[in-house]
């Protein structure tokens, strides 16, 4: 949860379009898909009005499922050959403005003692977001850079908003330093990167000083400057990280990319131990040569 008791305050309702375009240089033939773009509903956070999702070729199999983490996935396969694949979403969504609550989390010694305690190992249990995973290697030198987070301030959340801080201050973010497997440790070495790297270094070092966290995979709305218009399609995919701060204040959402608090301009699809969890398609295919990948997001809030 963004903020576990805090008061509703307004809706802010948005249209969320997505297209995601493959062209295939070969043909494709046989190929079995996971696909993770449908936006969820979260308790207290945000509603799904309307969604739909299609796909052009027509899959000769498609099927709806929600995964451990309560992700939306649809299950798309293949016989015939194709040489481009879109996926199409549309969705209207209500995210619910919170007032921030004061900050009720314990010092870390307390936060062991508190996931000691614990003993669900459900989707949102903070058992699951402590360890290294697939894409997150707890390092010795992003451990030492969240340290000093943690020796400066006196509680959890403290030390999560001094680290999303820390990461916007010291990194750049450059569209063209990194690619989709680029490693956290890389992309702390370079300083350099975009969302989901920055969302990686910041859950690797809080996972390397005991706290727990989790990678959130979603929309931002952005703001044009002041004067001009807005540019169709010019929104994004984005991604950031929910921290555990413990029983009574739950899991908090840090922008380490915008040096903010997760609010009402985002909208999550899912979330999951790092990028593999919450990838927006991933699967296997039969091809030659080489592809391209085109994106387009509209975030359109509705007055």
């Amino acid at each position: 949860f963004r903020h576990s008791f805090a008061q509703l305050l307004r809706l802010m309702l948005y249209d969320v379009r997505l297209e995601l375009h493959y062209e295939y240089e070969g043909w494709v033939r046989g190929d079995r898909r996971h696909v993770r773009v449908m936006p969820i509903s979260i308790n207290r956070v945000q509603r799904v009005i309307a969604a739909s999702l299609s796909f052009d070729p027509r899959p000769d199999y498609e099927s709806a499922f929600t995964d451990f983490f309560g992700n939306a996935t649809t299950a798309i396969g293949y016989t015939d050959r194709h040489d481009h694949l879109d996926v199409r979403l549309s969705a209207r969504i209500a995210v619910e403005d919170l007032e921030p609550l004061p900050d009720l989390s314990p010092t870390i010694d307390l936060l062991e003692t508190a996931i000691g305690d614990l003993w669900s190992l459900g989707p949102d249990s903070p058992h699951h977001f402590l360890s290294a995973s697939p894409r997150v290697p707890l390092s010795r030198a992003i451990t030492a850079y969240a340290q000093k987070s943690v020796a400066r301030t006196a509680s959890v959340q403290a030390a999560a908003l001094d680290l999303c801080l820390a990461i916007h201050r010291d990194f750049i973010y450059d569209g063209n330093a990194t690619k989709v497997d680029t490693s956290p440790v890389e992309a702390f070495e370079l300083k350099r990167g975009v969302c989901q790297d920055f969302a990686h270094v910041m859950i690797a070092g809080l996972r390397g000083v005991g706290i727990p966290a989790s990678y959130v995979s979603g929309f931002i709305r952005t703001i044009p400057p002041e004067g001009q218009p807005r540019l169709e399609g010019a929104d994004a995919m984005h991604a950031w990280v929910r921290v555990w701060c413990g029983v009574h204040a739950g899991w908090v959402e840090f922008d380490p990319t915008n040096a903010m608090v997760a609010g009402p301009d985002h909208i999550t699809i899912g979330h999951g131990r790092d990028y593999s969890d919450i990838s927006p398609i991933v699967g296997v295919l039969r091809t030659s040569g080489s592809h391209e990948t085109k994106q387009s997001v509209d975030v359109v809030r509705i007055e």
